[in-house]
Formats: C-alpha cells, structure tokens, sequence
C-alpha cells in the first residue's frame, strides 16, 4: 500500500511541478509584456527559472560515469562540475547565507520590540524564551549542574518545552496548513477561484 501511495506522490508531485512550471511562466511573462510595476524582477525570475531548467533537463556539464561511460546522461547532476551542482555551489548557497544573515538583524530587531511584558501572552512568551535560551546555552548547564545530567535544565527544556509543547503546536499548524491547502485546492479545480489568474473572482 504504501508503494502505491507513494507512486501517485510521485506522479502528483510531477504534475504539480509543470503546471506550477507554466503558470510561472506566464504570469511573469505578462508582467513583462505590460511593463507592469516591477516587471525587471519577473525578468530575473523567468532568467533563473529557465537557465535551471536547460541545465537540469540537458544535464549540461554532468560527468561520465564509470559504469556508463557510453550513455552522457548517465551521471548525476549533482555530481561536480555539472551546472547544477556550480550554480547550487556559487550562487544558491551564498545567496541563502546572505538572507540568513540579513534575517538575523531583522528577528534580533523584533525580538527587542516584542518581548516586552505588556501582556499576559507577552509575558508567558518571554519567559518561554528565557527558558529556551538558558537551555540552550553554558550558562543553562552550569546553573543546572549540582541536579545532574539526567535531569539538567537543558534536557528538560528540550524535552518539555521543544519535544512536547513545540511539537504539538507543529503538528497542529501542519494540519491547519493541509486543510487549507486541499480547501484552497478545492475551489480551484472546480472554478470558484481564479485569483491565481490575476481575476477578481
């Protein structure tokens, strides 16, 4: 059964994948035909979007394989020095490094303003977060020591408030999000929404 459920996964997720594809595509194509507000950054998107499709597609750069060597497409893509793998190397991963470490500034800002106690709920998160951070640095173990490493603070943090209460509120924004993706789903497929379009209604 569950070989069955996966390949429909696959087959779903495929299909996904080219309407996705195509929808992208012409959205941004649009935009750029109209010379919409921000239409150079749909450029760079479809830009992306295809040079990364040709290289995945056509395998551009891939290696031979010493079991294959008669077949070019053999390799992985993923293997050096495909274009795949150069431009995950040279431009994916310094790009997400590059928003991370921008992303850190903006949260320490929030964190600043929202951790104030002007509220109960305020209150009981910066608390929460005072707990989380203790647990998680030297200074958690050192003021847990004389209770021992079974019950020091940082296990229980980790086990109480990460393991128990943060996975549960995990599983249930999951299963808030896949509701709503099969409602949204839904109205899609039987035409009762087209904002996806660009319409109204």
């Amino acid at each position: 059964m569950s070989a069955v459920v996966e390949s429909w996964f696959l087959i779903l997720a495929a299909i996904a994948m080219l309407l996705g594809g195509a929808n992208l595509f012409m959205h941004h194509s649009n935009l750029i035909y109209n010379q919409k507000p921000g239409w150079g950054y749909s450029a760079l998107t479809l830009a992306g979007f295809l040079v990364t499709l040709v290289a995945g597609l056509l395998k551009l750069g891939v290696p031979l394989t010493p079991q294959f060597p008669e077949y070019a497409w053999a390799g992985s893509f993923e293997d050096q020095p495909g274009v795949i793998w150069w431009l995950y190397e040279y431009i994916i991963k310094p790009s997400t490094s590059t928003m991370f470490a921008l992303l850190s500034f903006f949260v320490a800002s929030a964190a600043f303003r929202a951790f104030r106690a002007k509220s109960t709920e305020a209150a009981l998160l910066l608390v929460t977060a005072l707990v989380v951070l203790l647990g998680r640095s030297y200074a958690g173990t050192i003021l847990s020591a004389p209770v021992g490493d079974a019950y020091s603070f940082a296990a229980l943090t980790d086990f109480v408030i990460m393991s128990v209460i943060n996975t549960s509120g995990q599983r249930a924004i999951v299963i808030g999000i896949a509701l709503g993706v099969a409602a949204t789903s839904l109205r899609i497929l039987l035409g009762m929404d087209r904002s996806y379009l660009g319409a109204d209604e």
